[in-house]
């Protein structure tokens, strides 16, 4: 076994450590210990990577935008989480990064993140070899319109003068000029508000696809907020945290066995958590998907957002749009076709990320119809994956 100075053993694929940054700038403005941004800056300062696709807080709290990082520096602008940024990274590496096919990258990733990198890597839209993924747990995200309304009409604050947010314990909390209000992620959804309703579904909270996993859940004792659940993923996971002990970048220690328990059990409460909203949601379908889908996309405006947006519509988009979807040039809203074979399309492969419903200007709740279709398909060649969600 490896060991490093003072006889600690060398992680490997499998294990589970609680991990905290050295780095004080990092600490400073990081959450749980800073273990995931210290990750990237020691990958990129090492040359394990040639660049970080991160995301960096725009004009506010509610502008995520997507930042590609050569300089270690400037990672630390990076630091903390945007629960009211939705976007979805794995487009943004196929579309705009040449499928890291020419560079090596290193990025975060949440669920919905990660399985679209698999399906395009699949494609060879991706090179998976090339990417150094740091998983990051999820609980969900919030849309930052709808956000901005939740923080004014429930809360009570001027959603401008809100400098940060984040989900702890079961509840939205936001910090403002003037103080501090956290309400109950349940409350806010009985109220219509909270995560967007895709997130709600979502069975995958922890991303052990990617290198490591990251999060705050089963940090406890002396450690609580002050470290970083990491489980590691992969050889090449356990290589960079290695490294990163090594260079004294990064302390650890093992993860305590509660804490472990205690992971486990808040990761099972959320995908219990998410099986009841696939019952609630999928219900008031009724048993009428078709017919609920041929109403509601009549508000269509072909705007193209969902197939410019989705993950997995993979393809050249001018092709699709003139050939495939057979649909007339100019005609709004266009024929049934037009979704019906958009949704056949994508009906093995969608990962319920949402981005179809998130950016479609007409509000048609795409994600629930092609997250409903995908059920359906596991239903039909593995009745046991699907029937929980239409269990009443």
């Amino acid at each position: 076994m490896a060991l490093f100075g003072g006889g600690k053993p060398a992680v490997k694929k499998g294990d589970m450590v609680y991990a905290w940054t050295t780095d004080s700038e990092i600490a400073k403005k990081a959450e749980c210990g800073g273990a995931v941004t210290t990750f990237l800056k020691h990958a990129l300062e090492t040359k394990m990577v040639d660049a970080v696709l991160a995301i960096q807080r725009g004009q506010d709290i509610y502008d995520a935008v997507p930042t590609l990082i050569t300089d270690p520096k400037d990672l630390k602008n990076t630091a903390g989480s945007l629960h009211c940024g939705t976007l979805l990274l794995s487009k943004v590496v196929a579309k705009h990064l040449k499928g890291a096919k020419d560079k090596k990258i290193a990025m975060t990733v949440k669920g919905c993140d990660l399985m679209g990198i698999l399906e395009l890597a699949k494609r060879n839209a991706i090179n998976r070899d090339n990417l150094l993924l740091i998983g990051v747990n999820c609980g969900g995200t919030v849309s930052p319109v709808k956000a901005m309304k939740m923080i004014q009409e429930i809360y009570g604050v001027d959603p401008m003068k809100v400098h940060k947010e984040e989900i702890d314990k079961g509840q939205f909390i936001i910090e403002f000029e003037g103080g501090h209000k956290g309400i109950s992620i349940d409350e806010l959804e009985e109220k219509g508000f909270g995560r967007r309703t895709n997130c709600r579904r979502c069975e995958y909270k922890v991303p052990r696809q990617a290198d490591l996993a990251c999060g705050n859940w089963g940090v406890i004792g002396d450690k609580a907020g002050k470290a970083t659940f990491v489980e590691v993923c992969s050889d090449k996971g356990a290589d960079l945290l290695n490294r990163a002990v090594k260079a004294d970048a990064l302390a650890t220690e093992a993860a305590n066995p509660k804490g472990i328990e205690l992971r486990q059990k808040v990761e099972g409460a959320m995908l219990k958590l998410g099986e009841k909203w696939r019952r609630k949601d999928f219900g008031t379908l009724k048993g009428d998907l078709w017919g609920t889908i041929g109403r509601e996309t009549g508000r269509c405006i072909k705007c193209y957002s969902c197939i410019e947006n989705c993950p997995v519509c993979f393809g050249d988009t001018e092709a699709l749009k003139a050939k495939s979807f057979m649909v007339t040039a100019g005609e709004v809203p266009p024929n049934g076709m037009f979704h019906l074979r958009r949704f056949a399309h994508i009906s093995d492969t969608c990962v319920n990320c949402g981005q179809c419903e998130e950016l479609c200007p007409m509000d048609i709740p795409l994600a629930l119809f092609s997250h409903a279709i995908r059920v359906e398909g596991d239903m039909a060649f593995e009745p046991k994956l699907g029937k929980a969600a239409y269990k009443n």
